[in-house]
């Protein structure tokens, strides 16, 4: 397959309305969702209720400590640009603070425009992998149906088959990703939806295999080559990713790394930010044996 991808920092480019901009938004992350004490947050938290740690200004007090009082689901969270464009489209000049009806329109709309801008930030991508063709075709058009829905009234948005939306954009993502790992040389077994939560993959070769939708909770990474492996919804909580090699892994999402552990060896798509928890040592991966496990370039 002919590649005609435009470099990655022009996905970054692509992106930038996809990216949360808090200064845009009115705290809808703190107040919609309901938190449920745990691992992640510290606290019991009903829908529709603002979190105690909510400021009148709309920024976080806490924000700087998150990790530290028990909030780590906070910051792993990310809405993909939802919460400015529901601030400024939905209800734009009114604050749910001060207008009931507002607040009842945003807390309805906020977490389907949270799984469209998630499709959107997947469809972009796809679109950047792609030669032009049928394909290529269907992505763009999936991409401005998503696109122009982020933009329909809040009982249009709130009445949508959200589901079957993600449903048909996951085949089509599927597709997409089945097209370009074709031509991966020597590319590993696919193991979609596999559970592997706290397996020992130090070093493992996954390089052009299917993770989609897989369970790596609390795996060992260490090393392993992740290149041009399709990550969509695999879930990453707490897999070491310590000097893996995750350079141009599709459909990854910032959230899945903030959620992993890694270190300054770890190699990333570079439309993607190292988490700012991150070791900045390099930390060796190594079989029982000693010594790493090879990888095939």
């Amino acid at each position: 397959m002919p590649d005609h991808r435009p470099t990655l920092p022009l996905l970054a480019e692509a992106r930038r309305d996809l990216t949360a901009d808090c200064s845009r938004c009115n705290g809808l992350c703190c107040v919609a969702p309901a938190f449920a004490a745990s691992a992640d947050f510290a606290i019991d938290k009903p829908a529709g209720t603002p979190c105690p740690n909510l400021q009148p200004d709309s920024r976080c007090g806490v924000h700087d400590q998150l990790r530290d009082r028990g909030f780590p689901g906070c910051v792993v969270f990310d809405c993909f640009g939802a919460g400015q464009r529901v601030t400024q489209q939905t209800r734009p000049g009114r604050d749910w603070r001060t207008d009931a009806a507002t607040a009842a329109a945003v807390f309805a709309v906020f977490p389907v425009m949270r799984q469209l801008t998630e499709l959107l930030w997947h469809l972009t991508e796809a679109g950047t992998l792609l030669p032009a063709g049928p394909l290529a075709t269907e992505v763009a058009a999936a991409h401005a149906r998503a696109e122009e829905l982020t933009r329909a009234p809040a009982d249009e948005l709130t009445g949508l088959d959200v589901g079957g939306l993600r449903r048909e954009v996951g085949e089509l993502l599927g597709q997409v990703s089945d097209a370009v790992r074709a031509d991966v040389p020597g590319r590993a077994r696919d193991r979609r939806g596999a559970d592997l939560m706290g397996a020992d993959l130090r070093g493992a070769d996954l390089h052009g295999a299917s993770l989609r939708g897989a369970y790596l909770i609390g795996a060992d990474l260490r090393g392993a080559d992740l290149r041009r492996t399709d990550l969509l919804g695999t879930d990453l909580r707490a897999a070491d990713l310590r000097s893996a090699d995750l350079t141009g892994a599709l459909f990854l999402t910032q959230p899945q790394l903030t959620a992993a552990g890694g270190d300054a060896g770890t190699s990333l798509p570079e439309s993607l930010a190292r988490p700012a928890h991150w070791s900045t040592s390099t930390t060796a991966a190594r079989t029982d044996r000693g010594r790493r496990r090879p990888r095939r370039r």
